[in-house]
């Protein structure tokens, strides 16, 4: 696993819903043009109390869901809870939890302001340890034997 770049798509200057759309289509494509993926993982959609919010936000993941269609690439949607689990190991983990715990796994110097946007990188990261790319298969007895076994994977 390897990270390569994150970045937030900055729509609140534009008024227009449909504008936003276009912009989210647009950019989505460039990435899969610069980066050529193999898979694009999605955050499914969730229920929420706003149901407007919930209707602009489902739009907004299926124009990303178009934009992958379109060039032939397999979508892989997750749970939220699932995403999480996958991440800090608890289902319920606050975003900055997750934030944090996807520093650590990355190497990440610094985290966004918005944490919003590791949510796209946290569905990545999820997708990963769920396609079974994970090298290693050792079993443990319990986190003394991990740590005497990954001593460079520790850090005091």
């Amino acid at each position: 696993m390897e990270f390569i770049q994150l970045n937030e798509l900055q729509l609140n200057k534009m008024d227009d819903h449909y504008m936003k759309l276009k912009r989210i289509f647009e950019r989505t494509i460039e990435l899969i043009d610069t980066y050529h993926p193999d898979e694009i993982a999605i955050e499914a959609p969730f229920f929420g109390k706003n149901v407007q919010s919930m209707l602009k936000l489902g739009r907004a993941q299926g124009v990303a869901m178009a934009a992958g269609l379109s060039r032939d690439i397999p979508i892989t949607e997750y749970e939220p809870k699932k995403i999480k689990m996958a991440i800090t190991g608890n289902g319920n983990a606050s975003k900055e939890q997750v934030a944090k715990m996807l520093q650590q796994l990355l190497g990440l110097k610094t985290l966004p302001k918005n944490l919003d946007s590791t949510d796209g990188l946290a569905a990545a990261v999820c997708h990963f340890f769920n396609t079974g790319k994970v090298v290693g298969s050792t079993n443990y007895s319990g986190w003394d034997a991990f740590v005497k076994q990954n001593e460079t994977r520790v850090k005091k």
